[in-house]
């Protein structure tokens, strides 16, 4: 069997933007992996994500017990594409690129992006890859508002959509998060409006991190984890939260943070569309569903409601422990129902 598997960086020019601002000489960086001539599989990351969802054995990535050689995602079948995206800190264009106009880094002066505009730069650098159709678009969070503006902007592209832990829209509830943890960070004291040195020194960030991974868990998972137990250190939990803050500032940018949460706050299918409940009734793919037990951002009958409305549509939920996370972990739950869905064959 003939497998590839690269990492690399494609121009896609000039891309207009929702806000009808352009932004000059994009790039998006992507991974490619599984077997040549294979039907292509889109897979789009969530909020901290990158383009690396198989990695290496080595370095692994994100999705890497869900991706590969006979796994739920089978390389030996299919080629995997994955995009770091639009406003992201790991070689596609976002903040920390440098803006063509004045030889700088966008810092904070970087234009405001939205789902859509993520999606419309990763279909013109398929179509510059040559990929014309789509065997399937999967995401989770992030990824999956993603991929149901893949289903809505380019129907006659994708052949099947797989939305796992989101919503057509994003709750009230999770824009409240997003603020406390926008306001951590632009509260922070070297801050200094977006044009800091060095997101490593910001602690703003770490604990916008720390909110975050309070509400992917579910409470359930943190009094098994961690027992009140006492170190050191203090509590376990604190020390963890600790780390989780401390490992993300190492790795990721404020600005893309602040950009992406944008994002998400502003996702609705129903924009322009005639509200949520007509946008589902517009998609034309075969679609999977999945919600997971104790999500507290994108709730689990909200994702019923929504999987009700929409043509073709298989829902599941699943019963986990990890809330929000559940779609980065425990594949043995859930995994086999990708793979089912996978090779249904289409209406």
């Amino acid at each position: 069997m003939n497998t590839t598997s690269k990492v690399a960086n494609i121009d896609i020019g000039t891309l207009l933007l929702d806000s009808r601002e352009e932004l000059p000489a994009v790039t998006l960086t992507y991974e490619q992996v599984g077997t040549k001539q294979a039907p292509v599989i889109l897979v789009c990351h969530a909020l901290t994500g990158n383009h690396i969802a198989v990695g290496t054995h080595e370095a692994p990535g994100w999705w890497s017990g869900l991706i590969g050689n006979h796994l739920s995602i089978d390389t030996t079948k299919f080629q995997v594409i994955t995009f770091n995206v639009l406003g992201g800190c790991d070689g596609s264009t976002g903040p920390l690129s440098i803006n063509p106009i004045t030889n700088k880094p966008y810092r904070s002066d970087f234009p405001k992006i939205t789902v859509r505009d993520i999606v419309r730069a990763q279909q013109i650098a398929l179509k510059q890859l040559g990929i014309d159709s789509l065997y399937a678009v999967i995401g989770g969070s992030l990824g999956g508002m993603q991929a149901m503006e893949w289903g809505l902007l380019y129907p006659n592209m994708v052949e099947r959509l797989i939305l796992l832990a989101a919503t057509p829209y994003l709750s009230d509830y999770g824009i409240a998060y997003n603020y406390i943890a926008e306001r951590s960070i632009k509260s922070d004291p070297l801050w200094q409006s977006g044009h800091y040195d060095s997101s490593n020194h910001l602690k703003g960030l770490e604990i916008a991190r720390m909110i975050g991974m309070v509400t992917y868990r579910s409470p359930k998972l943190f009094e098994e984890r961690f027992r009140r137990e006492i170190t050191d250190k203090g509590y376990e939990v604190t020390s963890y939260l600790q780390y989780q803050g401390e490992k993300l500032v190492k790795r990721f940018d404020a600005n893309s943070y602040l950009y992406l949460l944008d994002a998400m706050n502003t996702h609705d299918i129903g924009r322009d569309r005639g509200g949520w409940e007509n946008a589902t009734t517009l998609y034309r793919s075969p679609v999977l569903a999945i919600s997971y037990e104790e999500d507290l951002i994108y709730e689990p009958t909200s994702i019923s409601v929504f999987a009700s409305l929409i043509p073709h549509c298989t829902y599941h939920h699943i019963d986990t422990r990890f809330g929000h996370d559940g779609f980065l972990t425990e594949y043995e739950k859930w995994g086999n129902k990708i793979a089912s869905f996978l090779t249904k064959r289409a209406i």
